[in-house]
């Protein structure tokens, strides 16, 4: 959608002159995500506060452009792209930490800040912000709030919407509302921070959110498992968490994931590992070191080959820098990826990881897996060559094979990146019909215009240069 030249100037006289972007050199920054789509927007604007988008939203609302708000734009699933044009609100500018109460244990937060810098602000006052993306080192939280993420830690403390207690949102009609509380109770009404948090940005733009802090742990315990066979390392997990124990985190990491990493860095992991357990536990010493000792015994029991404790903060980091770097390390296998975010019953982790491998083998394709196990949220990395069309075909047709087995072990195709585009074409294989199509009157009362992040989760937009089915 090409912009008008009119409704460009008084975008302007909202936002300053020096907030708004029209050069098309400009825009190619904010026409893509992490996926390989690119879409053009017609401005990108970067308001100061709610009121600026307010005014925003209703001028959009009355000329009918699309508005497409955005974090950092690190998402897998196209939930950032402005797949119809108009403009792009970027939230980069509202970065402030507005409040950090210890004794109510809250922090008051504008969407653009950035998720680490929170947890570090945080743990200089002995307090804890426990969601922790693997790109918690640029993601934001607006970001976070929309696509309800979560992380390692996950397992034990939750995502981030067991996190927002209370939400500033400007509407699409450019209204602001107030939702949720400042209190750990509330039921007045119904939960709309609730409905908010993980809609994508499709109902409103955030633009303040009140989020729950808890008290730091005391002490840390990290540990890495090997195993000789992925299934081992699977039902490992299961006996973990069948056991009682609650770990802050349970890592998985396969073989081919392994040989990528090991290409890289010198890792000290032995040849015949095809998979590790990256383990971390929390609280009192006392408890941990009961703790440890029960997982070490679980793990030898599951045929675990070698367990490495973290002796040092030192250490800790190594082996969770190991962990983060599996995502860009996979290049080494194929230039492009389609990433999964699948998760299923615990219980069912040995039956998706060995369904992954029977599809590999039967699209000639490798298919890395990684992720957060604890909780049974398994990223499925199916790579491949965009410049050959065969593999990009048998990549797809991988994607929705993978997606069939989740469904059909009572999982999930989507654990915490969202619908977005990329996955929009298979809501279907998991969400009834009626289901849908009460998705979709919430978003049409919403937004009757339908002019906020329109074609995310409900439809799929075929303009770039990615966009798979």
């Amino acid at each position: 959608m090409i912009m008008d030249r009119r409704d460009i100037e008084k975008l302007t006289s909202i936002v300053g002159r020096g907030n708004i972007l029209t050069d098309k050199e400009e825009r190619i920054c904010y026409a893509y995500d992490a996926t390989n789509q690119l879409h053009l927007p017609g401005a990108v604007l970067f308001p100061a506060s709610a009121t600026e988008i307010s005014r925003i939203m209703t001028l959009a609302n009355r000329q009918g452009f699309p508005v497409t708000p955005r974090g950092a734009g690190s998402g897998f699933t196209g939930g950032s792209l402005p797949v119809e044009g108009g403009v792009v609100v970027s939230l980069e500018r509202m970065n402030r930490i507005l409040e950090i109460d210890e004794e109510n244990l809250l922090a008051v937060v504008e969407p653009g800040v950035v998720n680490g810098d929170l947890q570090m602000a945080v743990e200089r006052l002995g307090l804890f912000y426990p969601p922790d993306p693997s790109s918690m080192k640029f993601c934001t939280i607006g970001g976070n709030i929309a696509e309800c993420a979560g992380g390692p830690r996950a397992v034990k403390y939750g995502v981030t919407r067991d996190y927002v207690l209370g939400l500033e949102v400007v509407l699409p009609d450019g209204g602001i509302v107030d939702t949720g509380v400042a209190t750990i109770k509330g039921v007045v009404g119904y939960d709309l921070t609730r409905l908010f948090v993980g809609s994508e940005g499709t109902l409103g733009i955030v633009t303040r959110a009140t989020l729950k802090l808890l008290p730091l742990p005391e002490a840390f315990n990290t540990m890495m498992v090997t195993f000789k066979d992925v299934v081992d390392g699977a039902k490992a997990v299961s006996a973990i968490i069948r056991s009682g124990v609650v770990p802050t985190a349970v890592e998985i990491i396969d073989g081919v994931s392994i040989g990528c990493v090991k290409d890289g860095a010198a890792t000290g992991i032995p040849d015949g590992v095809d998979a590790i357990l990256l383990i971390e536990l929390d609280g009192d010493r006392g408890s941990i070191d009961r703790d440890a000792a029960s997982v070490k015994d679980l793990c030898l029991e599951n045929n675990g080959l070698d367990i490495k404790i973290a002796s040092s903060k030192k250490e800790v980091k190594a082996l969770w820098r190991l962990r983060r770097a599996l995502s860009p390390s996979l290049a080494r296998i194929k230039p492009n990826k389609l990433n999964e975010d699948v998760v299923v019953p615990r219980s069912k982790i040995p039956d998706l990881l060995s369904g992954v491998r029977d599809v590999s083998e039967d699209k000639g394709l490798m298919i890395p897996c990684f992720g957060h196990a604890g909780d049974g949220n398994i990223h499925v990395n199916v790579m491949y060559d965009a410049r050959d069309k065969g593999e990009t075909e048998r990549a797809w047709e991988a994607v929705k094979a993978v997606f069939e087995l989740v469904v059909r072990l009572g999982g999930t195709i989507s654990g915490e990146h969202g619908v977005g585009t990329a996955k929009a074409p298979y809501i279907s294989m998991e969400l009834k019909p009626p289901v849908i199509n009460v998705m979709k009157d919430i978003k049409d009362l919403f937004d009757p215009k339908g002019i906020l992040n329109p074609g995310k989760i409900f439809q799929c937009h075929r303009g770039g240069s990615d966009e798979g089915p």
